[in-house]
């Protein structure tokens, strides 16, 4: 195992932890705020896979690159789905969501896909999807899918002014 793998694996794992920790516990939800966190995942991601010199980028990359893109969707999506929201206790008029143990658990999906994935393209030749770039900006296009899905998901759920 290289050092390189060991960060990626290293970086993944922090994030992920912090994302699930955040997922079981009600927090304020913001829809101004939602899609800052998957840009900034997805904008890190790419500047990371621009300066590394993806090099030539074979058909094995692109074609694993878009199944895990598109997984990624699916994923965030279905986290999307499962959002709860209720009241804030402080603001009355303010939501809190909670994507709960269900949602969290998608993770697990989400990584165990990815490896499998991995795996197999490093067999048929990709180098490309092993990178920390192609991690964090997965990891913004799920987190970006999830926040879409849930603020077009607030106004059916937003607690009324009496």
């Amino acid at each position: 195992m290289t050092v390189q793998t060991l960060s990626n694996i290293l970086i993944a794992l922090a994030v992920v932890g912090l994302l699930m920790y955040r997922q079981l516990r009600w927090r304020a939800f913001d829809p101004a705020r939602a899609l800052k966190l998957p840009i900034i995942l997805g904008a890190i991601g790419v500047v990371l896979l621009a300066q590394g010199g993806a090099g030539s980028v074979t058909t094995v990359d692109v074609t694993f690159l878009v199944i895990e893109l598109l997984l990624s969707v699916g994923v965030g999506a279905a986290m999307g789905a499962l959002t709860s929201f209720r009241a804030a206790t402080e603001a009355p008029h303010a939501l809190e969501v909670r994507t709960g143990g269900w949602g969290a658990s998608l993770w697990f999906v989400l990584i165990a896909a990815r490896v499998g994935l991995d795996l197999l393209a490093g067999s048929l030749g990709g180098h490309l999807i092993t990178q920390t770039g192609v991690i964090l900006l997965l990891l913004g296009v799920s987190r970006a899918c999830s926040a879409l899905v849930v603020r077009s998901r607030v106004p059916a759920a937003a607690p009324r002014a009496s």
